[in-house]
């Protein structure tokens, strides 16, 4: 009896430490993993000019492709729905584009001639400047070694002007391989995903992949619709409340409200700092200068807080410390154009973490 108890105790040891043993990887496979992420970030980082407007270009085919689907039920042919709507959307956006850029240059103009009158409004604040200055100039004359002063030498970098031309020029190049691309990818339809099944394995592969493809055109589809539709009602009340304060061009400021709105956090943030600056330009008193601002932040925190999470709560949710991450990397990898897409990106990857069983603690930790 003795012997049976003290076998039933080694047995329940042997059981307990099986249980508490930890799987650890391979060190050459996490290793190799290492390496492969490294090289990843680096042909991202250079093969920028390639792979922005491909990942615009996959974006756009998601959100559109019930529009194409919607097309070829009233019997259009693929190609010719693809077209259509791309077409439909350079219309779009070179309509707004061209209504927008006589008033934006105007304002452009303006800034540098206004910014006399924002330093006499802010003249308050210069003597407390210049009195840090004092102190910082008289610590470094103390500190300074004894010997001949070496003179400054300036660098003349490239003219604003011909910045911009490069940015331009650049910013066409990339949006022109983007509807191209756009149009090629709506017009193959489900031939990617066709073939891909084809090479899965086994039945419950392709079915998820079909899954996935679904979820992920339904939920980006309903996700970037949402935060379109949002962002039009943020830019329609901004512009009205530009109009009552006095602003002109209400339309430009409501496009602007609306465009900064798909960036997260650093938009609300670019907003404020121009709705200050346009709003101590044209009010002359001071706490009424800073109502443009204050109304945009209430619309974005509105909007932000309320709307968008209550019709999104049930379809995607993120963590909105990793957004922040994902907006920092993102920005650092590709600019402003890797912080509008940072978003689209981390929410494609949750989707396909929640629906693959190994990778189902990722999706997880990326949700809300």
């Amino acid at each position: 009896m003795v012997f049976e108890l003290q076998q039933l105790r080694e047995e329940a040891a042997d059981d307990t430490s099986e249980a508490t043993a930890v799987e650890v990887p391979d060190t050459r496979t996490v290793f190799m993993g290492c390496i492969l992420m490294i090289l990843s970030f680096f042909a991202l980082r250079l093969g920028s000019a390639f792979f922005i407007p491909l990942f615009f270009a996959i974006i756009l085919k998601f959100v559109l492709q019930p529009v194409l689907r919607g097309a070829e039920r009233m019997y259009l042919p693929r190609k010719l729905a693809a077209g259509v709507i791309v077409l439909m959307l350079l219309a779009g956006v070179g309509g707004i584009g061209s209504m927008l850029a006589t008033p934006a240059s105007e304002w452009m103009e303006r800034i540098p001639e206004g910014l006399p009158q924002l330093k006499d409004k802010f003249r308050f604040l210069s003597k407390p400047v210049e009195k840090t200055q004092a102190v910082l100039a008289q610590a470094e004359s103390i500190t300074a070694a004894p010997g001949p002063k070496v003179q400054p030498v300036m660098l003349q970098g490239t003219r604003l002007s011909d910045r911009i031309l490069t940015m331009t020029q650049i910013f066409a190049a990339s949006a022109m391989t983007t509807v191209l691309l756009l149009f090629f990818l709506l017009a193959s339809g489900d031939t990617f995903l066709r073939r891909f099944v084809e090479i899965l394995p086994t039945f419950r592969n392709k079915r998820q992949a079909v899954d996935i493809t679904k979820q992920i055109e339904g939920d980006i589809s309903v996700y970037l619709g949402t935060v379109t539709l949002m962002n039009t009602c943020v830019g329609i009340a901004t512009g009205l409340a530009m109009w009552a304060f006095g602003l002109g061009d209400p339309i430009l400021w409501g496009a602007v409200a609306f465009l900064l709105n798909y960036l997260p956090i650093v938009g609300v943030m670019l907003g404020m700092a121009l709705f200050s600056v346009v709003g101590f330009m044209e009010i002359a008193e001071f706490w009424r200068a800073l109502l443009p601002a204050a109304a945009y932040f209430c619309f974005h925190t509105i909007e932000s807080s309320v709307l968008t999470p209550m019709i999104l709560a049930k379809r995607l949710t993120l963590n909105p410390v990793l957004v922040i991450l994902s907006l920092v990397f993102w920005y650092w990898m590709w600019g402003f154009a890797g912080a509008v897409m940072a978003v689209p990106m981390l929410a494609i990857t949750k989707i396909v973490c929640d629906r693959v069983e190994k990778l189902k603690h990722v999706g997880h930790f990326l949700g809300a």
